[in-house]
């Protein structure tokens, strides 16, 4: 490496150092506050990051605000990987597999038609539609960040991260109770849990808040439908690169790095040559890196620009989680 790059390189560090900072600090405090009360800390990383939107203006943080609401979001869903492996799914039997692929397919169709229908671009119900369907917040994080360029993703992004995150806690509570009340027995329940709620956290919270079976269960199922982000990613890119009128900006990459990054990590985790120690740091980085990524977001961003959105996308919001919760109660009571 030359004198020049080692210059470039130690020039740009500097540049992104104050931004990059900033947002660490706002995870730290996002974490703390989530393990300390119980709420997503998605959502606390955002409504700090908000708080601390006065940094993201022309001075010494934005570069590195910049950096981490983008390319440090990309590192953090590569490294969602290592939070599966195929082994996993094989376990869980055809059945469950079965739910979870009907449900995610036909919830992301249905949120896309009726955003369109809405009035509103049909990308937001890809968007939604897949937070709703994968993992909530990350999957949201993780479909923006593959979707092209366009005035309103930013916003459209930090909506769905809020209103995802206010109801995967929501059916945390709700869920179990409806569990009980529909008799379901212990695998039922768990497949349930684990094929409804939107983040992980709230799934194992709602699923070993039953019984230790029931959040095995629930677990595993729901890391199914993280191990979908991957074909969901590659299937958004084909779709905004089939015509020019999906976004503004250039079209995304056929095949994006972080999306071969996710690949790579989950057939490195099904060998089982990954010491388990290692794919423990790992997934708990990603989450550090989607946290501080989050936060980078918020400081973008203003509150006026979240109300601006109005009433009718909590309305489409809402009803994908609801039309997912009956279909995949359908899909249980009908499927051995």
């Amino acid at each position: 490496m030359t004198s020049l790059s080692l210059a470039s390189w130690h020039s740009r560090g500097r540049e992104l150092f104050p931004g990059v900072v900033a947002c660490a600090v706002v995870a730290a405090a996002a974490t703390f506050l989530s393990q300390h009360y119980g709420a997503p800390v998605m959502l606390f990383a955002l409504m700090l990051g908000m708080a601390m939107n006065f940094l993201s203006g022309d001075g010494p943080c934005k570069p590195g605000i910049e950096f981490t609401a983008r390319q440090v979001l990309r590192w953090g869903v590569a490294l969602l990987g290592l939070r599966i492996t195929a082994a996993q799914v094989i376990a869980l039997g055809w059945s469950p597999v079965l739910v979870v692929a009907f449900s995610l397919v036909l919830t992301i169709c249905v949120s896309m038609i009726v955003a369109r229908l809405m009035g509103f671009n049909i990308l937001f119900g890809l968007l939604s539609g897949g937070a709703t369907a994968i993992c909530g917040a990350s999957a949201a994080l993780a479909l923006s960040a593959a979707l092209p360029p366009h005035p309103l993703k930013e916003r459209a992004t930090l909506f769905t991260v809020v209103g995802v995150s206010a109801l995967s806690t929501f059916t945390m509570i709700l869920y179990p109770m409806l569990a009980r009340a529909l008799g379901m027995d212990t695998q039922t329940a768990g497949v349930f849990l684990g094929a409804t709620i939107h983040d992980v956290a709230q799934v194992v919270g709602a699923g070993y808040g039953m019984s230790q079976e029931v959040g095995d269960t629930a677990t595993l199922v729901k890391l199914v439908r993280v191990a979908a982000l991957l074909p969901v990613i590659l299937l958004a890119v084909a779709f905004t690169r089939r015509g020019g009128k999906a976004g503004d900006g250039p079209r995304p990459p056929l095949l994006p790095w972080f999306a071969v990054g996710f690949a790579v990590a989950v057939a490195l985790n099904s060998t089982g040559w990954l010491p388990s120690s290692l794919t423990r740091m790992g997934s708990d980085l990603s989450g550090w890196l989607l946290v501080a990524a989050m936060a980078g977001i918020g400081m973008k961003t203003q509150l006026r620009e979240l109300v601006a959105v109005g009433l009718k996308p909590a309305v489409l919001m809402v009803g994908e989680t609801v039309f997912l919760a009956v279909l995949a109660i359908a899909l249980l009571r009908w499927m051995p």
